[in-house]
């Protein structure tokens, strides 16, 4: 040592060989799922098998029947469920029991030129580099077989009679197709594709090797190719590099990879990066991604405070309305000088394609896809996405539009409405010369389409202005009829008196009157007014049918519900209908509630506590009063104690009915819990009144 600076000081020196007589053919084995301990040395291996190009190997090896661990009646199923009952060469396993296991390898790495194995022998390292790292997982193909006797078991079964199955084959009609020019995007996008991938792996053909233990003679003679076959000392080479580059040789420094950020996302959109971006950007980004969409909800995702008439300028740029419903428009999705990644075609004839679905969907709510094709004469698959875009199939009826027709947005942007209806216009113009139709053609017969009417800003001031005398009649009517209704006890109040008092509409948690007092606070009265459907709460506007049979069903299967369970149950209802086949495609909670009254059920006046954090639709609590039998005297009597507290104990309730009835069976309160209460901590409350 010169210095006491240099703590590090050479204590020996090691000559270094490159040995490449296995440099092309060496492959390091990793089996992940075996612990180190545990090796695969002493296991018999039947058969390996390569495939070179793809650096995949299988290795079969057999399992040791007779250890205890082993089960043998899961064994012979296995063989069972795999080869059958039958015995021949084509049996996976041929002693009727499962006695192997095959291995299939998955490449570790691809870039192995880091990598190489050592060996040390006599103050000498000789190093070889690797080919490949190979990992070595268990395969499960024979249950891929066994799925397949059972699915052909299964075809067997339900096979017809085949005379009949060739009949029918002789007469279908055969249809010809013939192969399109493809273009490079195409091609190099099948190239990519996963199924193009998986027919080049299958194509390769597998090689058979013979497998030698590790203390099998060839395995030794094999080793000894680890090791430099040439050590003259005239053709090493002396290594004339500085400390600093020989550094740099062995640690290359790693290339940084420039990481675009995309500008918007594709398919999940992160709000917060969506949100740095100018409005403009932000609306094409959303409608982009969601295709379709009304307005309010577009207002929605926006940052809250977000202009709506910049945001209404913004939309015009990247979407058309359609039914009351913003739709992206054609050339944002197919930009110039693209193609589809279905067929390619370009994007021009794509676009002219879209706009006409889109302005069917102006004229009616559905279309047929067949019709689509013949006219705008694209393949399939393009038309089927168009389609995808805006609608969803029904039975029987075609493709729906997704959305329902925005009535609110038209009326409450008519200038907006008649400026996209002469837009569609223009585009229609274009699409009867290119794709040689007439409008008249496809009007709905049954449904003609109201021309448009210019409204002018001083007819829409004065229509706001009646409007809104309009609302301030109505709400001092529905102030009279509540202070008329609210004197009248809830067990006397009948249901054929709804002529002369109109029903509770309110969406007010406050809004439950009894005896004069709302949740606790005398004398409070809140009404709110559902403006679903414009005419809703009339009380001439009687339920439909339909709405009171279903309502009617409803309760009598769950006794008690608050209003906004039974619209949630609705929906479902509705939602579960197919297309077409319902009259009512929209409701008001005024409606709901008049269909209640009519089907023999009231509302009860629970006393929820000030500080409820129900919403005023889950303050809303019905009761079916009256289905004919004896036990109905039990419920109302039910609903009349949960008029005093909004939870009761069940000895509480037990003892007025005990009170008012005499002596009543365990069953019959079991019962009468169980129709109309939910028990919560040792409290019964009525169902969808549990407060958290």
């Amino acid at each position: 040592m010169a210095s006491g600076d240099d703590d590090d000081p050479i204590i020996e020196e090691i000559d270094v060989y490159l040995a490449k007589s296995l440099a092309d053919k060496l492959y390091l084995f990793q089996y992940p799922v075996r612990p180190s301990t545990m090796t695969y040395d002493d296991v018999d291996h039947l058969s390996a098998k390569i495939k070179p190009k793809q650096q995949r190997v299988e290795l079969e090896m057999a399992i040791n029947t007779m250890s205890p661990n082993y089960c043998r009646s899961k064994g012979e199923q296995i063989a069972l469920n795999v080869d059958g009952t039958t015995c021949d060469e084509t049996s996976t396993y041929s002693v009727k029991m499962m006695d192997k296991q095959t291995f299939s390898s998955i490449q570790a790495t691809t870039n192995t030129s880091r990598y190489a194995a050592a060996v040390f022998r006599k103050g000498e390292l000789h190093i070889t580099p690797l080919t490949g790292i190979l990992q070595m997982r268990p395969s499960f193909s024979y249950l891929d077989k066994a799925d397949n006797k059972t699915r052909e078991k299964e075809a067997a079964n339900e096979g017809g009679d085949s005379s009949q199955d060739e009949a029918d084959e002789e007469a279908k009609a055969i249809t010809v197709r013939f192969a399109r020019l493809e273009s490079e995007q195409a091609r190099q996008r099948r190239i990519q594709s996963y199924e193009f991938l998986q027919k080049k792996q299958a194509e390769e053909p597998w090689v058979h090797l013979h497998y030698h233990g590790v203390k099998d003679s060839r395995s030794e003679h094999e080793r000894q190719y680890l090791f430099c076959q040439s050590v003259d000392a005239s053709q090493n080479s002396e290594l004339v590099k500085t400390p600093k580059e020989y550094l740099m040789m062995l640690m290359p420094p790693l290339a940084e990879e420039k990481v675009v950020k995309p500008v918007g996302p594709s398919n999940v959109l992160s709000m917060a990066q969506l949100r740095t971006l100018p409005l403009g950007e932000q609306v094409k980004t959303l409608m982009k991604n969601v295709k379709v969409m009304p307005f309010a909800n577009l207002m929605g995702l926006l940052a809250s405070g977000t202009d709506s008439t910049a945001v209404l300028r913004c939309i015009q740029q990247v979407a058309l309305l359609v039914q009351g419903n913003w739709v992206v428009k054609s050339d944002v999705l197919y930009p110039k000088n693209t193609c589809s990644a279905h067929s390619g075609v370009p994007a021009e004839v794509l676009c002219r394609g879209r706009d006409f679905v889109m302005w069917r969907f102006t004229l009616e709510r559905s279309v047929m896809r067949k019709e689509i094709a013949s006219i705008i004469k694209l393949p399939p698959e393009d038309v089927k996405e168009f389609l995808e875009h805006v609608a969803a199939p029904r039975i029987n009826r075609g493709w729906e539009f997704l959305l329902p027709t925005d009535v609110d947005f038209i009326k409450k942007h008519p200038d907006v409405a008649h400026r996209q209806h002469m837009l569609w216009l223009g585009i229609q113009s274009k699409l009867e010369k290119v794709f040689n139709f007439s409008k008249e053609d496809f009007m709905p017969k049954n449904c003609p389409q109201p021309e448009p009417v210019h409204v002018s800003g001083e007819q829409r001031l004065q229509m706001a202005q009646e409007r809104a005398q309009e609302s301030q009649l109505s709400l001092q009517k529905a102030l009279d009829a509540r202070r008329a209704e609210s004197s009248v006890p809830l067990r006397q109040k009948p249901v054929s008196d709804r002529e002369d008092e109109p029903m509770d509409t309110s969406s007010s948690p406050s809004s439950s009157v009894l005896n004069g007092s709302v949740n606790g606070y005398p004398g409070a009265i809140s009404l709110g007014f559902d403006h679903t459907n414009g005419n809703g709460g009339s009380p001439t506007n009687m339920p439909s049918p339909e709405l009171q049979e279903f309502v009617l069903k409803t309760f009598r299967k769950h006794f008690v519900l608050t209003l906004n369970e039974l619209k949630r149950l609705f929906n479902l209802h509705l939602a579960s209908i197919p297309a077409g086949q319902h009259v009512l495609h929209s409701f008001s909670d005024h409606m709901l509630q008049d269909a209640i009254l009519l089907c023999h059920c009231k509302q009860i006046m629970v006393p929820f506590p000030a500080q409820s954090t129900a919403a005023s639709d889950e303050q809303k609590v019905f009761g079916l009063w009256e289905t004919g039998e004896d036990f109905d005297k039990h419920r109302r009597l039910l609903y009349e104690v949960f008029t005093k507290n909004y939870r009761v104990r069940r000895n509480v309730i037990q003892a007025r009915l005990a009170q008012e009835f005499g002596d009543v069976s365990k069953a019959d309160i079991d019962r009468l819990l169980h129709e109309c209460c939910k028990s919560h901590s040792g409290m019964w409350y009525l169902k969808g009144t549990i407060q958290s």
